[in-house]
Order: C-alpha cells, then structure tokens, then sequence
C-alpha cells in the first residue's frame, strides 16, 4: 500500500467573509456545492486506512493562467466598493514545489494551506498589477458579483508549510506577476 496518501483540496472550504485569518484549524463550514465536495472528499481521505494529508490551495496563477492580466491590462477588472475584499494565491512552481517538500517529510501533519506569503486586498493586487503594466487603475463598479470568489474574503496563514522549511520561490503575488508581465512584454512603457 502508498506510505501516505495527499490529496490537493481548495481554500474554498472556508465560509468566511469578513477578511478573517485562518489557518488549518480553523472551521470548515463550505457554503458552496464544490466547497462542499472538496470538503467531503477530505474527510472520506483523512478517513482512509492510509495515512493521508490535505493540501488546501489558493487561486493558481502562473504562466499560461493569465486571465487576470489581461482583465487589467485591458481596463475590464473591477473593485466592489465597500470592505476590503482579501484574496489568496500561490504560483503554480510553489504548488508543485510544495508538494514535493512534503512528500518527503517522514511524517508531515495532516493539513497544510497552499497559499504565498501574502493575502492582499483585490485594490491592492489590481493596481499594484496596473502600475507595473501602465494600465488604468481599476474602477469601482455597483455590479454585485454572486459568485463563489467574489463572496469569499479571508486571510489564509501558511505558518505550518512555513514551519515544515518550505522556502518559496514566488513568497508573494509580486515576484510571480512581475516574472509574467516581463515574459509577455506588458511592463510599462510596452503596453501600446
């Protein structure tokens, strides 16, 4: 039989929405249906006979998911007014970096969150991202947007991955966004 068992879950297994920190421990309350079968799919391998880790991913980003660039470079991304909306993220390199990190552990814990070293507000990512681009800085928008991403709001902790002596080579959203928008020429000044 495998030695463990790891099973790539999501952070949407998190209800919260008020820009709450959370961390491994914190309550799994899903409100969503693929939230709950992520959920589920945890449980039933934690459940298993085979010893078995959860990994809880934020938003992927990286080459080739460019989506929310080209949102900003082309003035389509907007900002809900009112609170500040948090966001997690971590670079497709460290998902498979981290993966492999733990796997080798003899024995790691039996979650871990897969997230960078830096929630940051949707403003602040936006606009960072438009500066670096010479893009417009994004507007507010009245638009309620009801999906599962635009409800969320939280501030995942990676202490426990930090702990295990993951390094990242992508620590926060600007290393990795910095590397893509210089890879597909869209820094400032090349944005005609």
């Amino acid at each position: 039989p495998p030695r463990r068992l790891f099973f790539v879950s999501s952070t949407s297994v998190y209800a919260q929405t008020d820009g709450e920190w959370v961390d491994e421990a914190s309550p799994t309350q899903p409100t969503h249906f693929s939230g709950q079968y992520v959920r589920q799919g945890e449980t039933l391998c934690l459940a298993s006979s085979i010893p078995a880790t959860v990994v809880r991913l934020g938003g992927i980003y990286g080459p080739e998911r460019t989506r929310l660039l080209n949102n900003v470079r082309q003035g389509k991304a907007t900002l809900h007014p009112g609170k500040t909306h948090y966001t997690n993220r971590i670079h497709r390199a460290d998902c498979a970096g981290m993966l492999h990190h733990l796997i080798q552990i003899e024995t790691p814990k039996d979650c871990y969150l897969g997230v960078d070293c830096a929630p940051a507000s949707k403003r602040e990512v936006y606009g960072w991202m438009a500066e670096q681009m010479g893009a417009p800085v994004p507007l507010e928008s009245d638009t309620q947007s009801t999906s599962r991403r635009a409800q969320s709001n939280k501030r995942c902790r990676n202490t426990r991955l930090l702990d295990e002596g993951y390094v990242f080579s992508y620590p926060t959203y600007k290393e990795g966004y910095t590397e893509m928008i210089n890879a597909l020429g869209w820094g400032k000044g090349r944005n005609e």
